[in-house]
């Protein structure tokens, strides 16, 4: 029946050549599996319970939860095309899920390798590195998210205020506050800005593309894996990190996780977090340096 499966994707469903490898090789070993394990090698008259067993075998030689998940997709496809065709009159598969992926730590950018990608002279003079400097630095001081940024304008920033009104998800508004520092960077931008675009007003946007218009997603990313390269030792260099970063370091220094998530935007402290795990590594490495019973 592997044979009539296989024709079946390939004239009928048109799946793609790698599918359909992909299926079939996951098909012959569990075929294999039922050989060795149960001394019987038909698909046809495997259960719940075999099935169970070749997932468990495959997790205990170490297959990632992605690959098992995949594997067991196959089946689920297959079985499906058996009661179709009126070979089995259960799916064994049915009642079976999925595994669960691990929830993996958020990376973040170490505090020398950002200070390093903050420095003025990694930056050209003029417009367009001010403006690049100003990116990296307003979504690592923030934590704003990618959109944010890109719709943020300057009508937002309150100078006097020492803050910056954001737009949210679900279009929710929050006040983040801007550090004095962080402040005399926005003035010192603003004033190159204002050489490039003498009109200002028809440049509302606070980010804006080399010819005024309003930046967009894909611009920002190249910008943040333009800098984080030079430094960072992330394998993900991307907007997001930088407010993993925001969190994280703010985390470290002893902030208040409420604080976090009234700054980050999240609707509940849930989402906020899964950022406590990687402050937690710093205190164990700290406590194990420093307790003299570690």
């Amino acid at each position: 029946m592997i044979e009539s499966f296989i024709n079946y994707l390939q004239f009928e469903k048109r799946s793609s050549p790698h599918t359909v490898e992909a299926y079939e090789r996951d098909l012959r070993q569990f075929e294999e599996f039922l050989d060795l394990s149960f001394e019987q090698n038909e698909l046809s008259f495997a259960g719940h319970a075999e099935i169970r067993a070749w997932i468990i075998d495959l997790v205990e030689q170490g297959l990632s939860t992605t690959s098992v998940n995949r594997k067991l997709a196959t089946l689920r496809s297959y079985y499906k095309f058996l009661l179709r065709q009126g070979t089995i009159q259960k799916d064994p598969t049915y009642k079976l899920k999925s595994l669960k992926n691990p929830k993996r730590l958020p990376e973040f950018v170490q505090e020398k390798s950002i200070q390093d990608v903050l420095e003025e002279d990694v930056y050209e003079k003029g417009f367009e590195g001010q403006r690049d400097r100003m990116l990296m630095e307003f979504l690592y001081l923030t934590g704003v998210r990618l959109s944010e940024l890109t719709g943020l304008r300057w009508s937002d920033v309150d100078f006097h205020s020492e803050q910056v009104r954001v737009l949210g998800k679900r279009k929710k508004e929050r006040v983040i506050p801007l550090s004095k520092g962080l402040i005399q960077n926005i003035i010192s931008y603003k004033k190159v800005f204002e050489e490039r675009f003498p009109n200002s007003g028809q440049n509302p946007y606070f980010i804006v593309t080399n010819s005024g218009k309003q930046s967009y997603p894909m611009m920002v990313y190249r910008t943040v894996r333009k800098y984080l390269d030079l430094f960072a030792q992330t394998s993900k260099r991307s907007p997001h990190v930088l407010r993993h970063t925001f969190a994280t370091h703010l985390l470290n220094k002893g902030a208040d996780l409420n604080a976090v998530k009234d700054l980050l935007g999240h609707a509940n402290l849930a989402a906020t977090q899964i950022y406590t795990h990687n402050s937690m590594e710093k205190l164990k490495a700290v406590f194990e340096q420093a307790h003299p019973k570690a």
